[in-house]
């Protein structure tokens, strides 16, 4: 999640992206992300295993700053919302 094209930046893990975008979207979803307008989903990645998604997370969060911004562009160059994107 994101507010603005490079700017803050919130990486979590969950079993329902859709929902939880709303979550945050209504500022229900945590207080990181509602004290920085966390609102755009720029990036997404699936995982089949819940403890793969959750280490995948550890990892990243170790990341970095420009290397989650890399990791971004990579998939989303113009970080453009991908929540209607969303196979719900």
């Amino acid at each position: 999640m994101a507010d603005r094209y490079r700017g803050a930046l919130y990486i979590g893990v969950t079993a329902d992206i859709a929902a939880r975008t709303v979550q945050h979207r209504a500022r229900k979803g945590g207080s990181f992300t509602a004290r920085y307008d966390l609102t755009r989903l720029v990036s997404v990645e699936h995982h089949d295993d819940i403890e793969d998604a959750i280490a995948r997370e550890k990892a990243m969060k170790k990341w970095n700053r420009a290397w989650k911004i890399r990791r971004i562009e990579e998939q989303n160059p113009d970080w453009d919302d991908l929540f209607e994107t969303l196979n719900m």
